[in-house]
């Protein structure tokens, strides 16, 4: 640490800053700043809750403001709008809970404590019409075309008499069998989380609480509606006037959800990804390096007709982008079988052309004296290989070793092609695709997993850059 400490504080021998220190200092908090930022950020929207990134809340620490639900009731009387408050944070992130979660809720003893139109409202959030309107049916002897009623057309819902079959029951269940069949104008009633927040009434000046659907919001003013029902409709709120409060809470749940295969609206197990990124990435890796290492060692140590040739084409291919070559490795998958497999992933790609002439570049530094020597003591040209090129070769092996399992961790186009049909071979690049459908968007998994796939090559790089450097640097020395 001490030596951290001397390196920071560091000048040019005069007892004091200068101007190039103080460039030089500036310099580097740039570049640290740089780099520390995005990473900051990226880690702290990844513990952000679901609406806070869906709600595009820039705040940078996660967390939310105390919240309030918004209800909206159709019935005979029309359309009514309120505030309930004090709602447990279940009942408020409902549809967020996994469906394990939400049966292990006794929803029952909790709608037992409310009545009216708050209680029709929480019926219908909870989900809970459905059951008991089947309930009733089965309890009162009800016709069982009751329960495919909703879902016949305005023709064929004429030979059934819906009239007389209500008219036999009470209000309160008159009104769930209608509910539950979406007859008019019972339409499906509606709760929507608001933020709650404090601010004098502008006419009045009386301090309330309102609920506002966004705090954040530029507008100059803010759509409030007042808590306790004191006041009908929507009032609006000088923006300047509005105090808010927010709690710092982490979502650990969008690291633990993804990772143990609950998360909701994810139809791929991330544990599963994770596994096959590091099968892929292992393997291809392994077999990168024998393989680019026999086609240095061949074309750098042995004399042969055509050996220019073959390093230029070699080369050449570094000038073709891999789109352009995406069909035909697309083609090859298929015809060889390996389509859905995490073999279509590794294969494709075990010999590279930047490895090639890498370890091909480093092999010319190994005098060809002890390879003559080996030789002449009747050593097989594998033992060559295996006991004098590679060992000697370690820097540059290690180097593309490096690089070879940074691009197999971050490699979307080949699984895409290769595996994207088989879900169960998901690589993690492709399970980070998951997270967002054509229904259902997952940003907030998307965040969280994205850190975790950055983990590993952060480590690799950060622990082995000095493999990187030397290998590279070597590369050219003769």
């Amino acid at each position: 640490m001490s030596g951290v400490w001397d390196f920071f504080t560091r000048t040019q021998g005069r007892g004091r800053l200068t101007v190039t220190d103080w460039l030089s200092y500036a310099y580097l908090l740039l570049g640290f700043l740089i780099i520390l930022v995005p990473v900051l950020w990226l880690g702290l929207n990844s513990v952000k809750t679901q609406f806070q990134i869906e709600s595009q809340d820039l705040s940078l620490l996660p967390g939310d403001f105390e919240r309030v639900a918004r209800a909206t009731v159709n019935g005979p009387d029309g359309r009514e709008i309120f505030v309930i408050a004090d709602l447990p944070d279940w009942v408020l992130n409902w549809s967020d809970l996994s469906a394990q979660e939400q049966a292990d809720r006794d929803v029952g003893a909790f709608l037992a404590d409310y009545e009216g139109n708050t209680l029709y409202a929480l019926r219908s959030h909870l989900g809970q019409v459905s059951n008991a309107a089947r309930a009733v049916i089965a309890a009162e002897g009800l016709p069982v075309w009751l329960n495919r009623y909703g879902a016949l057309t305005p023709s064929a819902r004429e030979a059934f008499d819906l009239d007389a079959v209500v008219a036999t029951l009470t209000p309160e269940q008159e009104r769930l069998i209608l509910e539950y069949l979406g007859v008019e104008p019972y339409q499906p009633n509606r709760i929507v989380t608001q933020a709650l927040v404090t601010a004098p009434h502008p006419d009045t000046g009386d301090v309330l609480q309102w609920a506002v659907p966004n705090p954040n919001a530029t507008s100059e003013f803010l759509p409030g509606r007042a808590v306790d029902g004191s006041i009908e409709g929507v009032v609006r709120l000088p923006r300047e006037s509005v105090v808010t409060e927010r709690n710092i809470a982490p979502d650990w749940g969008n690291y633990i959800e993804p990772l143990t295969g609950t998360a909701y609206g994810v139809n791929v197990d991330f544990a599963t990804c994770i596994t096959n990124s590091v099968l892929v990435t292992v393997i291809a890796t392994l077999m990168t390096l024998l393989i680019n290492s026999m086609a240095a060692f061949a074309l750098s140590k042995y004399t042969f007709r055509g050996q220019t040739f073959f390093l230029v084409m070699i080369l050449a291919t570094l000038m073709v982008p891999a789109t352009i070559t995406l069909v035909g490795v697309f083609k090859a998958i298929n015809a060889t079988g390996l389509s859905g497999s995490i073999w279509g992933v590794i294969i494709p790609g075990a010999a590279t052309p930047a490895g090639v002439f890498l370890l091909r570049q480093y092999m010319l530094t190994i005098p060809d004296e002890l390879l003559e020597a080996a030789r002449m003591d009747s050593a097989s040209e594998w033992k060559v290989y295996w006991r004098i090129v590679l060992p000697l070769a370690l820097p540059a092996i290690a180097a593309l070793g490096i690089l070879s399992v940074i691009w197999r961790w971050n490699d979307l186009i080949i699984p895409m092609v290769a595996i994207a049909t088989n879900t169960e071979a998901y690589t993690i690049q492709l399970c980070l695709l998951e997270f967002r459908g054509e229904h259902i968007s997952q940003e907030h998994y998307r965040l969280a997993m994205t850190v975790v796939s950055l983990i590993p090559t952060t480590l690799v790089f950060v622990f082995l850059q000095k493999y990187i450097t030397t290998g590279i640097a070597n590369t050219g020395m003769k």
